[in-house]
């Protein structure tokens, strides 16, 4: 992995080229599985670009990914604190949310009918927010312990031990849904 100190001549531009472009998919990947909006995620990723871009004479070339989801996750917890005090202000902007939600789908859908990813997807959005997100950035985005640990801001021992627990919360509720048996099968 290039670093910093293997380029020291590197400009700004040339070194947001070489760290923060090729991480741009993966950005939009888990804005949009933070905002479950495409606009909203797009906009949170030009918003992380922006800053990154602003802070890129001050990264050490260590661990982009890392560095930019760490970026990304503050911005989207600055975001929401700004938006939180206008719901409170407006009382219809928290039934228009209310109403913008989808019901989860009943067992007797799933059992009809609906496929294995759904339900799959259902038990994920089911999750408390910190046991999806560790989903999301290890089984889903491919990082590994250690740059979920960085972009979280927690100890890699909580990325595993939040892990194993949603993944057991998963299973549980695809067993009981009847898609998988008690042995870990289809």
């Amino acid at each position: 992995m290039a670093t910093a100190q293997d380029h020291p001549a590197l400009t700004d531009e040339a070194a947001f080229e070489l760290y923060v472009l090729p991480e741009v998919e993966v950005l939009l990947r888990v804005a949009l599985s933070m905002t479950r909006n495409a606009a909203d995620a797009e906009d949170l990723v030009q918003d992380t670009m922006l800053r990154a871009f602003r802070g890129i004479s001050r990264f050490d070339g260590r661990y982009p990914r890392a560095w930019l989801l760490t970026i990304l996750r503050n911005a989207h917890v600055n975001r929401n604190r700004r938006r939180r005090p206008e719901l409170l202000r407006d009382a219809d902007a928290g039934t228009s949310i209310l109403e913008t939600q989808t019901p989860y789908d009943s067992a007797e859908e799933v059992a009809v009918g609906q496929s294995f990813d759904h339900v799959v997807e259902d038990a994920l959005a089911r999750l408390p927010d910190r046991y999806r997100r560790v989903v999301e950035l290890v089984d889903i985005e491919g990082l590994s312990y250690r740059g979920a640990a960085e972009s979280l801001a927690v100890p890699v021992g909580t990325v595993m031990s939040r892990l194993h627990r949603a993944r057991r919360r998963i299973r549980d509720q695809l067993i009981a849904r009847g898609i998988v048996s008690a042995g870990g099968g289809r």
